[in-house]
């Protein structure tokens, strides 16, 4: 129940970072996101807010896609995981009522499947000018629930003006590719270690995260790989907040 939810003893700690290895395509870090908000919002309401400060960096979950794929969900995911037909229209089915049941509305119908690369360097010129979040947020909104094509520069750049960033300025770095070389790094440094899935940490561990074909938790996280310990954040309910909050003023 969450009325049980223990207070974390004070003094609460002044900030909490956030770390998050994301990316645009990834239907499980929409749910991640809005579970982690949940939970500090609750956190919130029981008297303990801490100033949080969350950060997101680059992960194409599919870098070979193409810009302009041609198909649906269904018809990537058959082919790129190489899933019968019947299945993944099954898994999409759960994952829509899943969604649903954190207040998202996904579309896998009119999604448009593509490469997320400019997506992420986009993310990287919105963080410089202090939208990142924002940004984020429409850039999942757009693909996941309007079936917005996030592979490309002008759909992108009316999605930045949305959340307040210089239209024309946008469309400029996209096409020079300003931000590419801080944007590609973090996903290929994820790919050395082995991860196959979105990541996210605080200061004090780091867990693996969903889009696999793996066992899940509860919560829908993936199984952490091995060698890498599960924080409590993992779940990202509020349940686990309070002992999350804990073990950040320890």
């Amino acid at each position: 129940m969450t009325d049980s939810l223990p207070l974390p003893p004070d003094p609460a700690p002044s900030v909490v970072r956030v770390d998050v290895w994301s990316d645009v395509a990834c239907p499980w870090c929409f749910v991640g996101k809005r579970r982690l908000e949940t939970a500090l919002e609750r956190l919130a309401e029981r008297g303990f807010a801490p100033r949080v400060e969350i950060e997101y960096h680059s992960f194409e979950l599919a870098p070979d896609t193409p810009v302009d794929f041609e198909g649906s969900e269904v018809d990537f995911l058959a082919g790129h995981k190489g899933m019968p037909r019947a299945q993944v229209e099954q898994m999409l089915a759960q994952m829509t009522q899943l969604a649903a049941a954190e207040g998202l509305a996904y579309d896998f119908d009119a999604l448009r499947h593509t490469k997320t690369l400019t997506a992420h360097e986009l993310l990287h010129h919105a963080k410089a000018h202090g939208r990142q979040l924002e940004m984020k947020e429409r850039l999942l909104k757009a693909y996941f629930e309007e079936g917005r094509h996030v592979g490309r520069v002008d759909v992108l750049a009316d999605l930045a003006a949305e959340v307040g960033l210089d239209r024309e300025e946008v469309v400029a770095a996209l096409e020079d590719h300003a931000t590419r070389a801080r944007s590609r790094p973090t996903s290929t440094r994820r790919a050395r270690t082995g991860s196959r899935g979105c990541r996210s940490s605080s200061s004090t561990a780091a867990t693996a995260c969903p889009e696999r074909r793996t066992r899940r938790c509860s919560s829908g996280c993936s199984r952490t790989p091995r060698g890498t310990r599960r924080p409590p954040e993992a779940h990202l309910t509020p349940r686990s907040a309070g002992r999350v909050a804990r073990s950040r003023s320890d």
